[in-house]
């Protein structure tokens, strides 16, 4: 009878012992069944949203384009003690398991479920689950029924064991716990590592170290509890509990441990966000430019834009590309998601000191100047000569463009209703050029509008000479309040620089920088009317006689006149095309003192023309792209053609730089005391409306342009308003920057070369008007050209 309960008893505790374990083979043979488990297809290739990233000529990520700003990092360039935070706090019997941890579980089981204790540290979750928790989410739909919601808990349990164990069997350890660090969410829009490491404390992953690696780590359970911008004492509690971890385990000392525990967490926070980052109008230029679609004719008011626009979709590999090129699968590529890698051009050192002298000059010295000159305007910032009516229809369209405008309309406010809205006070947070960036104040949208349109905006591109690499890219003043690009969006009048164009012209016709021109006003007969363009030049240098080189070195209205009366304009707008112009421009006398509208980065390619030896070279932004497994997708080359002969280059180049060291461009010599080989020309519009310079070197050629959003916004003299003192300052604090740097291989000792067969004497200095007394003028002297052939 004995041996017969002893059987049954036996029997009984096996019973006990194994059904929990059948139950549970049972539970998930079911769970595998009935609930959709990621095949090992899909655990190759997680559907996680990877951003975008825009990576330097020199190494650098410039920025990326993302939902979730998440960009992989290998597990070699994890710091060493981010690794051990993670396994000490998250799961630090990682290396031992299979995906569960039985261990864990039945830990769990008994404090939480027999004595009660919902404290007890955690839910048994390994690394790995959680990975499966994160790359495959749960089902969230609601079920109801009683005991519904605990019946799909346990199968969502399941569920990510399953899809643990397959990780598992797919992955090794090292590469599981790369994926986790990945893609987990920090808080402050940061998924992954990487993405939280440049938020909180402006590093590399890499370089973490032990207490920042314990604060990281620690926000993972409770991102937003344990965020130290949010809640800081609760963020330090929390990484004092992970470094006593690290220490329990023998991670860290308890001497280092301690050590550590009183020091404040450092922090260097900046949300990585779209406003954020190196270059963000370069990056919203790729962007607009790889969303293209094949131009149509009707969508266009000018042929040439049409034009232009249909030879960039036929020749240009970047232009449209998201819409030219389909993944394997047929289906497009996603900038957000995708995690391709945009190789650029940009190289990350000449961008940020390109960004900090725009920073420079506008933020400290012009901005002040600008709201000095409007300080007595009754109209402000609108000029003086403008009219109320004028005023009101810039005013109302700006109206209409915001989105407070568009969000009244759409809830089907009226006219009466929409203008009171615009006349109320709100609390908002503005732009200013503090140190803080901003200023939070009370006004009425409609004094919003105004005090946006009194901020001076400016644009930037620096290009290499030769390759037409784009080396800088700014497209005004601050994204985040500033969006619209004035590099490759906006046209603005141009003014003189334009002259080039009409002296390439010449040169290429025959003319020398060193022949003779009577000083006196040009009159055209444009149907029945005439024209006398306004001469810019002093008394005393009228109706003398002058050479070409100081008509340009002076830009002077009356030769660049005298030329176009010559030449004609059909001549010039041929030249301007042949140099990278595609903009409208009006075959047109008034042409030659620079009424066209011109984009900024037209400007730069075409004026590139001269140290490249009269070869035009189309801007290049990409050199390649790879996909997320680092196969490269496309590849980029440039697009050039000879535009004019290296002699008539040569020329220009010649004249351009007597503009530097004698003319208008005259201050990067006198202020700034640059010594070496550099050309250029400033150019101002009509009321100092527009402020340029473009200049170039050996190696690079850069332009910038600053002026309002509206032409009616102005300084009321030339002595603020000229491209000397506006734009012209920009240019030369960059180049200091970038030559002060010494590791970008642009120097002061950089020479331009004479075309090979060509000897060029090109003193033709032109002696000054005789003091009042001196009645004998001596001729300038000419130049002595002389080519050879070998």
């Amino acid at each position: 009878m004995k041996d017969k309960n002893k059987k049954y008893l036996n029997r009984a505790l096996w019973i006990v012992f194994l059904a929990p374990i059948v139950l549970l083979i049972l539970a998930l043979i079911i769970v595998g069944s009935f609930t959709k488990i990621p095949s090992f297809k899909e655990l190759e290739n997680p559907e996680s949203n990877l951003a975008t990233e825009l990576i330097s000529s020199d190494g650098e990520i410039i920025n990326t384009y993302h939902i979730e700003n998440r960009v992989f990092v290998r597990y070699e360039d994890l710091s060493p003690y981010l690794l051990d935070a993670v396994l000490s706090t998250e799961d630090v019997r990682f290396y031992n398991h299979t995906g569960i941890d039985f261990k864990s579980l039945i830990r769990v089981g008994v404090k939480s479920l027999l004595l009660g204790n919902t404290s007890s540290g955690g839910g048994g979750s390994t690394i790995t689950q959680q990975l499966a928790k994160t790359l495959f989410p749960r089902d969230t739909s609601r079920i109801n029924f009683p005991g519904g919601s605990k019946i799909k808990l346990i199968k969502n349990k399941f569920r990510e064991w399953i899809t643990a164990v397959k990780l598992e069997r797919n992955y090794t350890k090292d590469e599981i716990l790369t994926m986790y660090l990945n893609v987990i969410f920090f808080g402050s829009n940061a998924y992954g590592i990487k993405s939280a490491a440049n938020t909180f404390f402006d590093k590399e992953p890499w370089e973490l170290n032990i207490q920042e690696s314990a604060s990281l780590v620690g926000m993972v359970n409770k991102p937003t509890r344990f965020n130290p911008v949010l809640h800081y004492e609760n963020s330090i509690k929390r990484r004092n509990h992970v470094l006593r971890q690290m220490a329990k385990y023998d991670f860290i000392s308890e001497q280092v441990c301690d050590s550590i525990l009183n020091l404040p967490i450092d922090l260097h926070y900046e949300v990585q966000d779209h406003n954020s980052g190196l270059a963000p109008y370069f990056r919203d230029m790729i962007r607009r430019v790889m969303n293209e679609h094949k131009p149509k004719k009707k969508n266009y008011y000018f042929g040439d834009d049409y034009r232009r626009d249909l030879k960039l979709w036929e020749e240009d590999a970047l232009y449209g590309w998201l819409n030219k090129n389909l993944k394997p699968d047929g289906t497009k590529y996603n900038l957000d998601r995708d995690g391709l890698k945009i190789y650029t051009t940009i190289n990350s050192k000449m961008q940020k000191y390109a960004e900090e002298a725009v920073e420079e000059h506008l933020g400290t010295q012009l901005q002040k100047d600008f709201f000095t000159d409007m300080a007595e305007k009754e109209n402000k910032p609108f000029a003086v000569d403008v009219a109320e009516e004028q005023t009101e229809v810039l005013m109302a369209q700006a109206r209409k463009w915001s989105d407070r405008y568009y969000r009244l309309n759409l809830a089907g406010a009226d006219t009466i209703e929409i203008k009171a809205a615009f006349e109320k006070q709100y609390e908002m947070r503005v732009f200013s050029w503090n140190k803080a960036g901003y200023i939070d104040t009370i006004m009425s949208p409609n004094d919003s509008i105004r005090y946006y349109k009194s901020f001076l905006r400016a644009a930037f591109i620096a290009m290499e000479a030769h390759t037409g690499n784009v080396l800088a890219y700014v497209g005004g003043p601050n994204y985040r309040y500033f969006k619209y690009d004035n590099a490759s969006q906006s046209k603005r009048q141009v003014g003189s620089t334009i002259k080039p164009f009409l002296y390439t012209l010449a040169m290429q016709e025959g003319c020398s920088p060193c022949d003779e021109v009577m000083n006196v006003p040009q009159t055209f007969i444009v149907g029945d009317t005439t024209w006398t363009p306004q001469s810019t030049d002093r008394a005393e240098w009228m109706g003398r006689i002058v050479t070409l080189k100081w008509g340009l070195t002076h830009s002077s209205n009356n030769i660049s006149a005298y030329l176009m009366k010559r030449f004609g304009p059909k001549a010039m707008v041929e030249m301007c095309r042949k140099m990278g112009i595609s903009s409208y421009l009006p075959a047109v006398p008034s042409l030659c003192v620079g009424p066209a509208d011109i984009r900024v980065q037209e400007m730069v390619s075409a004026i590139n023309t001269f140290p490249s030896q009269g070869v035009h070279v189309e801007p290049v932004f990409i050199s390649k792209i790879t996909d997320k497994q680092g196969n490269v997708i496309s590849h980029f080359a440039s697009r050039q053609h000879e535009a004019i002969s290296a002699k008539t280059a040569y020329l220009m180049v010649n004249l351009m730089e007597n503009v530097v060291n004698h003319g208008t461009g005259g201050r990067l010599r006198w202020k700034y005391g640059f010594k070496g080989e550099i050309a250029g020309k400033t150019g101002t519009t009509n009321n100092q409306a527009d402020g340029w310079f473009i200049g170039y070197t050996p190696k690079f050629t850069a332009g910038v342009w600053v002026g309002a959003e509206d032409r009616q916004i102005h300084f009321e003299s030339l002595h603020f308003g000229s491209g000397s003192n506006m734009a012209l300052p920009i240019w030369a604090l960059f180049y200091k920057k970038v030559i002060e740097d010494g590791s970008l291989g642009i120097s002061p000792e950089d020479k331009f070369m004479a075309p090979p067969g060509i000897k060029m004497n090109l003193d033709c200095t032109v002696v000054p008007p005789p003091k009042e007394g001196e009645t004998e003028v001596k001729k300038p002297r000419k130049d002595n050209l002389e080519e050879t052939y070998f």
